[in-house]
């Protein structure tokens, strides 16, 4: 089992407490990129809420950026990879958000 840290910790409470997601899901993608050992730097988060009922996709991402803006906008995080549902898409397709493209290539990051 791999120990979540504090940042990830973080970004789980602040969305959690914003949200109250139905499904929630952060994993930090920092291993695949250019950057030191045990860094919290690229995310991908996956999120089911009904507060996301009456937005739009771009609506839905822009809340969850805003939620996290303290974060992002400090460089703590880099990249924020976000797919969202409402719990009425999630349940229409009746089963667990998956995500299965993969994350971009590093292009670059700590020390270039």
């Amino acid at each position: 089992m791999t120990t979540k840290g504090p940042i990830e910790n973080e970004i789980k409470e602040l969305l959690s407490k914003e949200l109250n997601p139905i499904n929630l899901e952060i994993i930090n993608e920092s291993y695949m990129h250019n950057v030191p050992k045990g860094s919290e730097s690229h995310f991908k988060v996956k999120i089911v809420s009904e507060k996301f009922e009456t937005l739009s996709m771009i609506e839905q991402h822009r809340l969850v950026n805003e939620i996290l803006k303290n974060y992002i906008g400090n460089g703590k995080i880099h990249a924020l990879s976000i797919t969202s549902r409402t719990p009425t898409q999630w349940k229409k397709n009746n089963q667990p958000i998956t995500v299965d493209d993969k994350s971009p290539s590093c292009k670059g990051g700590f020390g270039k």
